[in-house]
């Protein structure tokens, strides 16, 4: 078989790997307005406490029909890391957060998930092992789009410092950037889906314990929007939207997923506007598009520095 053949022939997974890579960071993008929504028929925990334990049902469906095994014993300390970093701290975290704060504002601060997520990869003992040690300017880059969002928190709050929901919000990126970061490690023996699954899967008795609680201490109002968006968290944000993500950075690679990645903070100011009528600040879309360029400037340091695949694919993994 040529060359010219085999080209022919792997294109059209590029492009099916394309679509699905940017499917997901599409479905990403709603999380944070279908929260809101959510919020508007429950309460911060209820929301938090059901999403997660209506994920983890649907996870084990998926997972039992694919006939899939117990991951070994030494991938449960990383499936635990996802379990308390994207199935209940980032969620109820961010939750917390957007009881407080706009839709808008919340987007641009975890706009910086994937630098932080890339951050604590290279931080990561083995990933230095292995050689992963970023340059300079990756570092500098990090440094630099930290600084972008935090100026922007301060000015929004009138020079008044960190609100409430920014120490959520940064909470969130924190323990989120973590289980990422974990994830992308667990990703190079476990199928991507797989990893994500049985994340959601291990958090099911504590989401369940904390639905149930919740639901007969917190008010709940069964109108539309608080059922859509509790449904679409749990079947898309915390899973569904993981395993067409996972397929196409699979197929078509980190590095070029990643780069789809960067306009999930700008599509979900988009829908601030759109589907809850948010007023944008003026700095927004100039901070967002700030961090976009410097989450470019890490990816472009990175290369060539003998990047262990651990460190890559805990950056690639950040699309909450």
């Amino acid at each position: 078989m040529s060359a010219h053949d085999s080209a022919t022939m792997l294109r059209p997974i590029a492009v099916g790997g394309t679509a699905q890579a940017a499917l997901g960071v599409f479905a990403f993008s709603f999380s944070f307005p279908a929260t809101a929504w959510a919020l508007e028929g429950f309460g911060p925990w209820t929301v938090t406490g059901l999403r997660g334990t209506f994920a983890g049902l649907l996870a084990g469906v998926c997972l039992l029909a694919a006939g899939a095994r117990v991951p070994p014993r030494s991938a449960w300390p990383g499936l635990a890391a996802v379990a308390v970093g994207c199935a209940v701290g980032f969620p109820l975290l961010s939750t917390l957060a957007l009881r407080l704060s706009s839709t808008a504002h919340s987007a641009v601060v975890i706009g910086l998930l994937p630098l932080a997520t890339a951050a604590v990869g290279a931080l990561r003992v083995g990933g230095l092992r292995a050689g992963a040690r970023p340059p300079r300017a990756f570092w500098l880059a990090a440094l630099a789009g930290a600084a972008v969002v935090l100026a922007f928190t301060v000015q929004q709050s009138g020079g008044a410092g960190l609100t409430t929901a920014d120490l959520y919000l940064f909470g969130a990126l924190l323990v989120c950037a973590f289980g990422y970061a974990e994830g992308g490690r667990l990703a190079r023996d476990l199928p991507g889906w797989q990893v994500i699954g049985w994340g959601v899967v291990a958090a099911l008795p504590v989401n369940a314990l904390t639905g149930a609680l919740a639901l007969t201490a917190e008010p709940v109002h069964g109108n539309w929007h608080g059922l859509t968006g509790l449904a679409y968290l749990a079947a898309v944000s915390q899973f569904g939207g993981f395993v067409v993500w996972y397929r196409g950075m699979a197929a078509i690679g980190v590095p070029r997923a990643s780069q789809l990645q960067l306009a999930q903070p700008l599509l979900t100011l988009c829908w601030a506007v759109l589907l809850l009528a948010e007023t944008l600040p003026a700095t927004a879309v100039p901070t967002a598009l700030a961090v976009v360029a410097c989450i470019v400037a890490t990816q472009r340091a990175g290369k060539g520095t003998g990047k262990g695949r651990g460190q890559s694919g805990g950056g690639g993994a950040s699309s909450q």
